[in-house]
Order: C-alpha cells, then structure tokens, then sequence
C-alpha cells in the first residue's frame, strides 16, 4: 500500500521433526514373526507332551494318593493300566492335554520372544542375548501369561487322568459337571500354587537354555547348536526347572483333584501340611519327582528342539537358507 513493505505470500517455517511413519513391510514382519512363534511354540508342546504322556499321567495318580512311589510301584501302575483298560489308555486324559497344552506352549514361547524383545529395548541390549537377571524375567512372564490364560483346561487334564473313563466322556462333559455339581469357581481350584510355581519354573527353565546356547557359542565358535546339543541343554533346563517347583506342582495336583478324591483343601498352606502329617515332608511333596526326573528333561528338551528347529525351518521357507536362530 504505500509505505514500501512489499506485500506477499508470508511463510512461517516450524522446526517440527518429520514423524516416522510404520512402514507397512514391518509390520507385516512383525506379523509373521509372531505367527511363526505361536505355529513353534504349538507344535513343540504337542510333540513333547505326547511322548510322555504315560509318563505324565502315572505321575500325576501317584501324586493325588497317598501311596508312597517307587520305580517298581509306577511301573506296577503303568503295567496294570495296559492290563485292565488297554494300550491306549496309557494315553487318557491326552486330548485334554492337548487342547491345554497346545494354546499354553504356543502363547509361552510367543511370550517369552516378546518379553526378550521388551527387556532387551528396555535395558539397551537390542539384538544381543539378554543378561542373565532380564533373562530370568523373560521366563517367567512367559509362563505366568500362559497359564493364567489356560488354567482351566490345566484343571480339566488333572481330572481326566484320575478317573475312570466313565465317570467323564469327554472334556466338554468335564467342564459341564464341575461347573454344575463344584461351581465355577473350582475350575480355578489350585490356581494360585500353580502361578508361584510357575515362576521360577518357567524362569529357570528359559534362563538355563538360553544360558547353555550362549555359553556354547561362545565356546565352541559355532553360532547354533545342533539337534542332539538343543536336546541336551532343554533336559538341563526341565531338570533344574521342574526340581525347584516340585513341591507347589503337587499341591496343586491335590486341590484341583480334590472333589473327586474325597477331599477338602483350603490353601495352599493347609494342603501343604496336610500332605507332610499323613505321609511326611520328602515322601509327600517330593512324591514322584524321580519319574520327574525321567520325564522332564525328556519333554522340555523335545519342546526347547521342536520349537528352535521350527523356527529355522519357517524362516527359512520365507526368507531363503542362511538366517538361523
């Protein structure tokens, strides 16, 4: 107008940093990553847990009885179920073990990548192997988030491996009569003793797998283990793993079998002392624990292989040979 200010466009520049946007083909990485860990963590819980089936249902009668274990008495037990009820009834209660076991060993591992994904960002450890204490945690948390969101099919198992099949047709007919003739809240009977054993279960047993891998590569100068060696490490991890948490796993054995055994648990304490008056501290809390010792490594050392070796074999078929665990 007329006072010489030459008028135009006015820009105002911002000093505003430019928002990463998320790439979709992370995203998609990121999906697949997970699928591949719950399609793993899947297949390795139901390959495990059917190898020791037989093994794992004798465990569990003689541990919601008071009859003392042996060796000789499981075998007993195991030769006397072939007799009477057949081969294949070695495997009662299985389908319930996979209905539980598939969704818990696939949110467990899936988990437990996660939360080594999480600790690792948190305390700057980005692509590399965690330090021990993180380690330890990443367990953990993955066992605490799969069974607080499987507990029920846990409860049901206990009870289809110790009792005759008539009493229960299938896993729906349990479910419906427990929660007719118990209430609803007896599907969550043993609860809290199977969370605190599961922690420094699930904790040890990850951090003792983990721990050996790392040792190992940086002893060896090999970058993975092999099969025999993954094999060799998870029966480590089971052995030290399930030891430590023994006695919480038969306390919750007996609470969540409590209504069909003529029993009444309260707590965890009072069953605890229950189990030490009648049958003593070793004898009772520690009762099946060396077929645990059979058992255990055998079926964590499956599981810690299948889900490793599944792992290579999908990243392999997606991204071509060369990236391995």
């Amino acid at each position: 107008m007329g006072n010489g200010v030459r008028e135009g466009p006015v820009e105002f520049q911002r000093d505003v940093e430019p928002v990463p946007a998320r790439i979709p083909a992370e995203d998609n990485q990121e999906k697949k990553k997970v699928l591949n860990s719950l399609m793993s963590g899947a297949l390795a819980g139901a390959v495990a847990k059917t190898a020791v089936a037989p093994l794992d249902r004798t465990k569990i009668m003689f541990q919601v009885s008071s009859k003392r274990f042996s060796a000789k008495e499981a075998y007993r037990l195991i030769y006397r179920t072939y007799l009477n009820e057949g081969f294949w009834s070695l495997w009662r209660g299985n389908s319930a073990t996979m209905v539980r076991v598939i969704p818990y060993a696939a949110i467990q591992f899936c988990a437990h990548e996660e939360y080594k994904q999480i600790l690792g960002n948190y305390y700057g450890f980005q692509g590399k192997a965690l330090t021990p204490f993180p380690r330890f945690i990443a367990g953990s948390l993955a066992g605490t988030t799969a069974a607080m969101l499987t507990y029920p099919l846990d409860m049901v198992r206990a009870r289809m491996a110790v009792t005759p099949k008539e009493m229960y047709s299938s896993i729906v007919h349990v479910f419906i009569r427990i929660s007719r003739e118990e209430g609803l809240k007896t599907l969550y009977r043993g609860f809290t003793p199977t969370i605190l054993g599961v922690i420094p279960y699930a904790g040890l047993s990850f951090f003792t797998y983990e721990t050996l891998k790392k040792v190992h590569a940086e002893h060896s100068g090999k970058a993975q283990p092999s099969p025999p060696e993954r094999l060799l490490f998870g029966a480590c991890a089971g052995l030290i793993g399930q030891s430590a948490s023994y006695p919480l796993d038969v306390v919750r054995r007996r609470m969540q079998t409590a209504g069909v055994l003529g029993h009444t648990y309260s707590s965890i304490l009072l069953t605890m002392q229950d189990i030490v008056r009648e049958e003593g501290l070793v004898r009772g809390l520690y009762k099946g624990l060396s077929m645990n010792w059979v058992k255990g490594p055998i079926a964590v050392g499956i599981s810690f292989t299948t889900f490793d070796l599944t792992q290579i074999l999908l990243r392999k078929l997606q991204h071509g040979p060369g990236l391995e665990r």
